[in-house]
């Protein structure tokens, strides 16, 4: 509960003294820090202060060595020195910890990559406009868009294009204002998600990305793979049969850019531009196509010049076996490449401003190129052709009825298409775009460009992304997947799964069942992206403050929920399969609980929802049924009493508030410094040991004072604690009169303030301060010895100038902290044992026994209610009430039967209840002789003394107990020795005791007689808690 000053606390510079108070003497030394020009010009001194400077707000570890820091605020407030120096470092070196002394596992606080000498960085045109063109100018460009606008026509082929491309723009204007509010690293979209959302959604999100861009490669592969199949099907090459041919070309195809991918990211850039120059002038060979008149073989095989009937029979849909959604399930992956300047934000110059530019430039481009190349496409090419130039029609006067009415006004006969599948035409064959092109052999070398293009940068993505995920060991089991290789950090283990991976899919050898899989999985992607904005903007942070102003909250979760609604259309199995692993990834992550802080906007709404609710508490009156618990427990720091701790969450467990108090007594200067330093300290042990309390502290010139102001200022509106919790003061005796007071004093302020009072008295004591000290002292000598054995070895054994000198004073310091921690007698060793015992048996499952409830005045419910709230928690489930009353001799049978009915109303049950009528009874003299004894210090004895003699006893000692005290107050001290006589018959076994606390009544009762009732009444018994209500009910039986 109290704290003296400790020698913890903040950084503080070796050469300054706090307590001296004259003004600094700047002192030049072999190591003189030259002060920076900009501080000196700016204020014509040299100044501790700094002017900004963008160093100072970079993250604790996000530098290796040394890290730029501004002046403490204590450095800067605190009285200056009469003789020394004041030096202030620009820098201090970082000991591979953030600040609160945890390692950095995650990307945000851990060091950037480092800028090797010939790591490839690109800017926004390679390394987002380039890479996002070539992935979206994928398979479908040139295998499948033919196939769509003649199952959809181009009327809805426009429809599935558009909506495409505004679910893809309506993310890329949400992950433009993500990446433009903060520095943007390696991870892409899971980089984006998890540092908008926190770890649980992007772990969840970034492993299924990492799998989609895996997955992607597979089918951008098999389309390649299909080509290929054709060519050789032509030719009349086949090495097995079609689809086998598929998977042994795919693999060997995924074997070479797996090479290429592992030669680096400058290889890869270099294949992309290459790939990029065949695929620009393979689109222009399609239009070109499209304009050579048509010969006799084409048109047989329903490609015509342009011409309006064409265009218009195309216009309708003619679905055969398949539905808008499945045809737009297998365009969609075609749209999926927005992601891939994204996904290598770790090798870009400037991402904030690359990401916005070459994403948003790259749909438009292709969007428009995808339009324009299906609706060529759409006005030259029938649905359905034969092939054969003898399907000509030589007699113009036939009529021209179904299906194939376009061709046969143009004089071809294909109504054998419509009994029977025919070989060409937009709905049959998926090459068609190379038969309309100019020069066919280009279209083959750009389907080959656009398919190897966008499979390399999958490839790519999806080790990189995976990297990132791994990187903030998020995933402790795949931790072996963050390490990278060369200058620029390639990820060699992540591109070994991601082949294994797209092997894998590859052998299934059908792009239309690969595409719908990872539509699904990046729909779920972006689905988050566009919640990300949505969430960060309703959350209105200040820290929201993107650079790209171009994005609207309410457009964004339009993105979300159409993302969404277009997975469970598309194909809902794999909707809910997706969703069914986001779902118990995201479970797994919230479970383990990574030590990660990204300053999620999940936090920040939870804020603003506590804030919310907090106020919206504040409007409503408070009501009975409605009560529970809320407890200011003392219990100094956290560690110090655990039982204390234990048992007062056992009360509040996550229904009530419950605050862990301690005071720092002494003066301000020194006990700030031990305050500051252990609120985040603290806070973060109640979280590891899963207390759900909060921490709080006050620094005070003595316990009292600092008491009442964590009494009356605690809590927040209606979250105001109503009860004060604290430790029995077992060594009252020896305590002397000021703590004495001190203590009673802070009972008196509670009454005074209506809270409601628990007093915890355990045999052993509560306090394990000085063990918890003593290991902690050993932890630090193990350290410092384990530091001095490396210092050793890095020297070769032997240390020189610096280290010899610091090797000493450690070694020093190690034989004082091992001396002060040798060995203590055995008696100690046993009473500690003890001591830890007992501070940890309300942390265990308690074994079946008896909570024994002595309600002996009714102080408005809280005696009877606490030790019910325990017995509906899971450690105290086996433990059962016995109810016990004080009673009137001749009426037990009445007594106990009115205690069973107001019990039945409370709806509390309980194993047994006794009525005690022989508490009247004079305690046995034995009991009388040992409170005489226990008092017997404390007592003034001025009955026997004059008036005058009394009175200046009265004055020198006016603490102690005197005669007339005693005497007054006889009734109620026998009453408190008589019960410890019947709690020890009775309830001796109990597992716990609950006991009306007795009120002693201000400036009437000695302070020191109180502490001997209180000691009396609990001495010698299981551990025992004293409740005393505020007198306002806390129980009511009306509905």
């Amino acid at each position: 509960m109290e704290r003296h000053r400790s020698s913890g606390g903040e950084h503080v510079n070796p050469a300054y003294d706090s307590t001296l108070d004259e003004p600094p003497l700047y002192e030049e030394s072999n190591e003189h820090r030259t002060v920076r020009p900009s501080v000196v010009s700016a204020f014509g001194h040299d100044t501790l202060d700094r002017v900004p400077n963008i160093d100072f707000y970079r993250n604790a570890g996000s530098v290796s060595g040394h890290r730029a820091v501004r002046p403490s605020l204590q450095e800067l407030h605190d009285v200056f020195q009469k003789n020394g120096a004041i030096s202030v470092p620009d820098t201090v070196e970082d000991d591979g910890e953030g600040s609160d002394g945890t390692p950095f596992d995650d990307l945000e606080s851990g060091p950037p990559p480092k800028a090797e000498k010939g790591a490839v960085k690109f800017g926004w045109i390679r390394g987002v406009l380039v890479r996002c063109m070539l992935n979206i100018w994928g398979v479908m460009l040139f295998i499948r868009l033919s196939w769509v606008f003649g199952q959809a026509g181009w009327g809805l082929g426009t429809v599935v294009i558009v909506l495409s491309c505004v679910v893809t723009t309506i993310t890329s204007l949400s992950m433009s204002a993500i990446c433009t509010n903060g520095v943007v690293r390696a991870g892409g979209a899971y980089y984006l998600i998890s540092r908008s959302l926190g770890p649980e959604f992007g772990g969840s999100i970034g492993l299924i990305f990492a799998c989609a861009n895996a997955l992607a490669v597979a089918m951008y592969v098999v389309g390649f793979a299909e080509t290929v199949v054709d060519l050789l099907k032509d030719n009349d090459m086949l090495i097995v049969d079609p689809i086998n041919d598929i998977r042994i070309i795919g693999i060997v195809t995924v074997v070479v850019l797996l090479g290429i991918s592992v030669a680096g990211m400058e290889w890869e850039a270099k294949a992309q531009i290459l790939l990029l120059i065949i695929l620009l002038v393979a689109i222009v060979n399609v239009f070109v196509g499209t304009f050579i008149p048509a010969t006799e073989t084409k048109k047989s095989q329903g490609i015509f010049n342009y011409n309006s009937k064409i265009f218009l029979d195309n216009f309708a849909p003619d679905f055969r076996g398949e539905t808008f959604f499945s045809v737009f399930a297998v365009f969609f992956p075609a749209a999926t490449g927005i992601l891939a300047g994204a996904n290598i934000s770790g090798d870009l110059k400037d991402p904030q401003k690359a990401i916005p530019k070459g994403t948003l430039l790259a749909i438009v481009i292709t969007g428009i190129t995808y339009l324009a190349v299906a609706l060529c496409v759409s006005a030259t090419i029938v649905r359905d052709a034969t092939g054969n130039i003898t399907d000509a029609i030589l007699n113009p006067g036939k009529p021209c009825n179904g299906s194939t009415a376009a061709a046969c006004e143009l004089g071809f006969d294909f109504s054998s298409c419509e009994t029977e599948t025919c070989d060409f035409g937009l709905m049959n064959n998926f090459q068609m775009i190379t038969l309309v092109s100019g020069f066919g052999p280009l279209i083959i070398a750009g389907t080959f460009s656009a398919t190897l293009s966008s499979a390399l940068a999958s490839l790519v993505s999806a080790p990189k992304v995976f990297q990132a995920l791994c990187k903030d060991n998020i995933y402790t089991a795949l931790r072996f997947f963050a390490k990278g290789y060369g200058k620029n950090n390639e990820p060699i283990p992540g591109y070994i799964l991601t082949f294994f991976i797209s092997v894998a899919i590859i052998l299934i050898a059908n792009l239309n069942v690969i595409a719908p899989i990872i539509s699904n999985f990046f729909l779920a992607s972006y689905a988050l992206i566009n919640f990300s904005c949505f969430h960060a903007s309703w959350a209105k942070s200040p820290g929201w403050r993107p650079a790209y102003k171009y994005y609207n909250m309410w457009l964004s979760l339009l993105g979300a929920v159409l993302c969404c609604v277009v997975m469970f259309v598309i194909n809902w199995l794999y909707a809910l399969l997706t969703y069914g692993i986001e779902l118990l990834l995201y479970i797994y992550v919230t479970v383990k609980k990574p030590a990660v802080n990204w300053g999620s906007s999940t936090q920040a709404v939870t804020f603003v929802s506590a804030v919310g609710n907090a106020l919206s508490l504040s409007g409503v009156d408070d009501h009975v049924k409605n009560f529970r618990p809320q407890i200011l427990t003392l219990t100094g720091s956290p560690r110090a009493r655990p039982a204390l701790l234990d048992l007062a969450h056992s009360f509040t467990k996550t229904y009530g508030l419950c605050l862990t108090c301690e005071v720092f007594v002494g003066p301000r200067s020194e006990a700030l410094q031990d305050l500051n330093a252990g609120m985040e300290r603290n806070q973060m042990y109640l979280r590891k040991t899963k207390r759900k309390a909060f921490y709080a502290a006050v620094a005070c010139d003595n316990f009292r004072d600092g008491t009442e102001s964590l009494l009356q200022a605690s809590g927040l509106g209606r979250m105001k604690p109503n009860t004060l919790m604290i430790g029995f003061k077992t060594n009252w005796r020896t305590a002397g009169a000021e703590g004495v007071q001190s203590y009673v004093g802070i009972l008196h302020d509670a009454f005074d303030f209506e809270y409601g009072t628990v007093v915890l008295r355990i045999n052993e004591g509560l306090d394990v301060t000085r063990i918890v000290e003593a290991e902690d002292e050993m932890l630090k000598a193990a350290k410092e010895q384990q530091d001095l054995e490396k210092e050793i070895m890095a020297n070769g054994g032997k240390g020189k100038g610096l280290f010899r000198k610091n090797r000493k004073s450690s070694q020093q310091v190690l034989a004082t902290r091992v001396s002060v921690c040798s060995p203590p007698p055995q008696q100690v060793v046993k009473m500690n044992e003890k001591l830890l015992e007992a501070s940890a048996q309300f942390k265990k499952k308690q074994p079946k026994g008896t909570i024994d409830v002595w309600w002996l005045f009714d102080d408005g419910g809280l005696t009877l209610l606490l030790p019910y709230i325990l017995t509906n928690r899971k450690k105290w489930k086996d433990s059962k009430l016995r109810i016990f009353v004080a009673g009137q001799p001749g009426r037990t049978e009445q007594d106990k039967k009115e205690m069973r009915s107001l019990l039945h109303k409370f709806r509390i049950k309980c194993s047994e209840i006794i009525v005690i009528d022989d508490i009247h009874v004079q305690p046995s003299d034995n009991s009388l002789q040992k409170f005489q004894g226990m008092i017997e210090p404390f007592r003034l004895h001025d009955g026997s003394k004059g008036a005058a003699q009394a009175g200046a006893m009265k004055k020198e000692y006016p603490y102690k107990i005197t005669d007339e005290e005693l005497s007054s107050f006889e009734e109620k001290t026998n009453l408190q020795i008589r019960l410890n006589e019947l709690l020890q018959e009775h309830s001796k076994s109990a597992s716990l005791i609950v006991v009306s606390m007795p009120i002693a009544r201000k400036e009437s009762i000695s302070d020191f007689l109180y502490m001997a009732w209180l000691d009396t009444l609990t001495k010698d018994l299981p551990p025992t808690v004293l409740i005393r209500g505020n007198h306002k009910s806390v129980l009511t039986f009306y509905s």
